[in-house]
């Protein structure tokens, strides 16, 4: 009579609890991008012509000391530049401090958060972009669904 073997599954399995290991370990230190950044005193002028200039969709308002105070996406500046109530000319969008179009601190996550963890953080907080910062807080670059989007499909096919 032939005895039945314990066999474990093929070099599939093996590669799976792999994968599983492997995109556990990726960190958004490892991944992310080079922050697009305006000081703390930049006007809505200044952001407008940084988004435009260099084809972003959103930029990170920074301090003196590189911590990041606030984030505008390229959508909020043209909300409130298409409102029948703000004169939308160059005078007011020079003396406008950029600030104005920030309610609240930029979400963030650090070096060596998974990035995982950074994407559910997106989905739960219906962002496109999260500030990744060092140990010290200061602003090192970010991720985005961009970045998922590039990482993560190595892993699940």
């Amino acid at each position: 009579m032939a005895r039945a073997r314990n066999r474990r599954k093929g070099s599939g399995a093996a590669a799976g609890s792999g994968s599983k290991i492997a995109v556990r370990r990726l960190t958004c230190g490892r991944v992310m991008n080079t922050a697009h950044t305006v000081d703390e005193n930049a006007s809505v002028h200044e952001v407008l012509e940084a988004l435009t200039k260099n084809d972003w969709d959103h930029v990170f308002i920074v301090s003196d000391e590189g911590l990041p105070v606030g984030r505008i996406h390229a959508v909020d500046v043209l909300k409130l530049t298409s409102r029948k109530a703000v004169n939308s000319n160059l005078a007011w969008m020079m003396a406008t401090p950029a600030m104005q179009l920030v309610n609240l601190p930029p979400l963030q996550v650090g070096l060596k958060t998974p990035l995982l963890k950074a994407g559910a953080l997106m989905l739960a907080h219906d962002l496109n972009q999260l500030a990744v910062v060092d140990e010290e807080g200061m602003l090192v670059g970010f991720v985005s669904h961009a970045t998922m989007a590039m990482h993560l499909p190595r892993f699940i096919l």
